[in-house]
C-alpha cells in the first residue's frame, strides 16, 4: 500500500472518530499509541493530521500537539449555507457553459452512483458523489470559483460523508443528482441551481438527521 493511501486511511477512520463523538473536543492525540494502533510509522500519521488540520478537525499546536477541534453547531450550519450557494452559482454558470464532454463524464459519475446504491455500498457512492460535484464546479467555467468550492467542499467533507449514512439518504440523493444532470443537460440555469442548492442545504429533515448523527457534547455547549 501506497504512503498516500496509508495516510488516507488512517484520516478515514480519524475523521470518523472525530465527527461520532469517539474522540472528544480538545483531546490531545497521542502519537506512540495512534501508531501503534494503525500498525504504522508517524509520518503518514502526520499526513493524516494535516489533512485533518485543513478540513478543521483537528488543530495543530506547535510544540504541543495534535488535538481534536469539533466544529459547533453555529459553523456547521454557516458552512453548509455558504457551500450550498457556491453550488448553486457552479450549476448555474455551468448550464450555460457545459461541454458535451462534461456532460459525458457526469452521466457516468451518475450510473456509477446507481450501482453503488443498488450495492448499498456508502463509500464507492461518496467517491463517485465527490467526483460528480467536481465535474460540476469545473464545468462552471470559472476557475477560481471552482476552487473556493473544492476546498469548502473538502471542510465539510467528513459530514457530507456522515449525511450518505442516514437511512434512505443514497436513494434521495442519487434521484437529486439525475434532477441536476437533467437541467444540465437541458441547460436550464435557474433549475440547476435550484437543484443543487437543495441538495446541499442542510434544512428540516436533513439538518435532524446530520445532527442526530454528529454525536458529542460540544452540540450541547455550542463550542
Amino acid at each position: 500500500m501506497t504512503f498516500r493511501k496509508v495516510a488516507d486511511k488512517i484520516r478515514e477512520a480519524l475523521e470518523q472518530m472525530i465527527v461520532t463523538g469517539e474522540l472528544s473536543n480538545g483531546e490531545r492525540l497521542d502519537e506512540v499509541a495512534l501508531s501503534e494502533n494503525f500498525g504504522c510509522s508517524r509520518t503518514p500519521l502526520r499526513e493524516a493530521f494535516h489533512m485533518l488540520s485543513a478540513s478543521g478537525l483537528i488543530e495543530l499546536v506547535p510544540h504541543r500537539g495534535a488535538f481534536v477541534r469539533h466544529p459547533g453547531l453555529t459553523e456547521m450550519v454557516e458552512m453548509f449555507e455558504v457551500m450550498a450557494e457556491l453550488e448553486a452559482f457552479c450549476g448555474s454558470l455551468a448550464a450555460r457553459r457545459v461541454s458535451a464532454r462534461d456532460l459525458a463524464a457526469l452521466s457516468e459519475t451518475v450510473i456509477a452512483c446507481e450501482t453503488a446504491v443498488a450495492e448499498n455500498d456508502h463509500d464507492r457512492y461518496y467517491l463517485e458523489n465527490e467526483r460528480f460535484h467536481h465535474l460540476v464546479y469545473d464545468a462552471s467555467g470559472n476557475g477560481f470559483l471552482a476552487d473556493q468550492a473544492k476546498r469548502l467542499h473538502a471542510r465539510l467533507k467528513p459530514f457530507r460523508r456522515l449525511q450518505l449514512r442516514v437511512r434512505g439518504r443514497l436513494d434521495q440523493s442519487l434521484a437529486e443528482h439525475r434532477a441536476i444532470l437533467a437541467a444540465l443537460e437541458h441547460g436550464a440555469s435557474e433549475d440547476a441551481a435550484d437543484a443543487l442548492r437543495s441538495h446541499v442545504a442542510v434544512q428540516g429533515g436533513k439538518f435532524n438527521d446530520l445532527m442526530a448523527s454528529y454525536k458529542g457534547s460540544h452540540l450541547c455547549t455550542g463550542t
